[in-house]
């Protein structure tokens, strides 16, 4: 049975990554127009958002908010705790009418389409260079004057054991709220882990079903400004990992 299950999983698996390629084909051409002057770059998120909805929509993924709150004018960065791929996706059926970017790892350029994509609309962090890395930071301070919002993931990847249990947090996330004077939203994905597991795992879990959201209450600069950066750091993450506790997800 377990074989069996795996093997659906395997069908789903390529079937999302049959939908992502043939649908990042057809809007690349439009991303890429966008993208060819800075002045344009701001209309560039509703076709993301256009293209995260159809994928999400093809690949069966429904969002159910368990939780909503009422967010402030932007800009803001935005935080979750990181357990799949599909975390991507579903951020834009989320916010979007919030215009925002993502920091997230480097290695992400190595993919020949993502690389265009992802260098010039979002920011690309390289961990193991420090000089590079503190021109990523510029970079997000930068987009964050311009009104855009900024998305991390302060685990710095997709943990490698028991998801949906979450990994310690890097501090660049809360340097960059305190830095730059910004709210913080935090939002928990329930079902992601177990909806599309790494793809490194061929028989690993995925399937279609509904995606459980809850968004927590904003944490504002006065609170941010009345805790240090480890302080932030640790409230954030006791506040992402509530409600995984509360469903017996997380144990930690």
């Amino acid at each position: 049975m377990k074989q069996f299950l795996g093997v659906l999983s395997l069908i789903y698996k390529l079937h999302v990554g049959l939908v992502f390629v043939a649908t990042l084909l057809f809007f690349y051409p439009f991303i890429c127009i966008t993208l060819s002057r800075h002045s344009w770059k701001k209309h560039s998120f509703p076709i993301n958002v256009v293209w995260s909805f159809t994928v999400r929509i093809l690949c069966g993924i429904w969002v159910h908010r368990l939780r909503r709150v009422r967010l402030p004018k932007g800009p803001y960065l935005i935080v979750s705790n990181h357990t799949s791929y599909f975390d991507i996706f579903v951020m834009y059926s989320i916010l979007p009418t919030h215009r925002f970017l993502f920091m997230g790892k480097s290695e992400i350029l190595s993919y020949p389409l993502m690389k265009t994509f992802f260098k010039h609309l979002n920011i690309p962090v390289h961990r193991n260079d420090r000089m590079k890395a503190a021109k990523s930071f510029i970079q997000a301070k930068k987009a964050v004057q311009e009104g855009w919002s900024i998305v991390i993931f302060p685990e710095g990847g997709i943990p490698d054991f028991d998801l949906p249990e979450m990994g310690e947090f890097k501090s660049g996330a809360f340097k960059l709220s305190k830095n730059a004077q910004i709210p913080i939203v935090p939002i928990t994905f329930l079902d992601h882990h177990h909806m599309f597991s790494d793809p490194d795992q061929v028989l690993g879990y995925a399937h279609p079903g509904v995606s459980r959201i809850y968004m927590h209450d904003v944490i504002s600069v006065e609170q941010q400004n009345g805790m240090t950066e480890t302080e932030l750091s640790d409230h954030v993450f006791q506040v992402l990992a509530g409600p995984l506790r509360e469903r017996g997800l997380m144990k930690k």
